[in-house]
């Protein structure tokens, strides 16, 4: 990843803080994305304290117009794109009785449109250049609990557009595959009970840096021959069969 340019959405919280630290610790250059300011600028004063290179933008990637200014900017500064990660989304769960249409399409817009706009942009900045691009999905594209009509849609619509681009873009040299987090803990992990861990065929929870090790792998150029994917990473959950004794 040395010197590569490296996007990422949603990266100053979660899963995407972790993205940004371990993509710029491999030598990045790494310009993410996000709605809070506060964290996002506090996050890459940080790494740059340490000697990283990392840039943010406060936007909102489910707004288009904003999502042109970002990458503008990128496009001034570097040119070019190697890797885009699309990672921002929200984890709102209501009611599917008391769901107002503002809510879903403001869930649909933040997980799902993101992706489109996002790649739309960037992928002009990525041509022949063994570019990829990563989409976050999640396990509950394939399984769910009650109450999670839109977040679920959101997740499956991003498998789906996953490979849909994966083909598309195929012609301009840029790979794309999705990751599905199952249970990934992204704070207080030691506050998790026994049977957390135990329910897990792995043995334990998931961390942030389980996702940003397969992100790291799906990025690497040698792996050009995965493409269209959805890499399930849950310790097993989804492979485990449920009976009530």
């Amino acid at each position: 990843m040395k010197s590569k340019i490296v996007c990422i959405t949603g990266g100053a919280s979660g899963i995407g803080k972790k993205l940004v630290e371990e993509f710029a610790r491999k030598g990045a250059v790494v310009e993410f994305i996000d709605r809070d300011g506060e964290k996002g600028r506090e996050h890459s004063h940080r790494l740059n304290a340490e000697g990283y290179t990392t840039q943010f933008h406060e936007a909102d990637v489910g707004v288009p117009e904003e999502v042109k200014v970002v990458f503008n900017k990128i496009k001034e500064d570097h040119g070019v794109i190697d890797v885009l990660i699309n990672n921002a989304g929200v984890s709102r769960f209501m009611s599917f009785w008391e769901m107002e249409p503002e809510d879903w399409n403001s869930i649909l817009s933040s997980n799902l449109s993101s992706v489109f706009y996002c790649t739309r942009e960037a992928a002009p900045l990525m041509k022949d250049r063994g570019a990829c691009i990563l989409n976050m999905a999640s396990t509950r594209a394939a399984m769910s609990e009650p109450d999670t009509e839109a977040y679920s849609a959101t997740k499956g619509g991003i498998v789906s557009l996953t490979h849909s681009l994966a083909i598309t873009l195929s012609e301009m040299g840029i790979r794309v595959n999705s990751i599905s987090p199952g249970w990934i803990q992204t704070e207080d992990y030691d506050s998790l009970r026994d049977i957390d861990h135990r329910q897990h065929p792995s043995g334990r929870v998931g961390k942030p840096e389980d996702i940003a090790r397969a992100c790291l792998f799906l990025a690497h150029p040698d792996n050009d021959f995965i493409t269209g994917e959805n890499i399930v990473i849950d310790g097993g959950m989804t492979r485990k069969m449920i009976y009530e004794h």
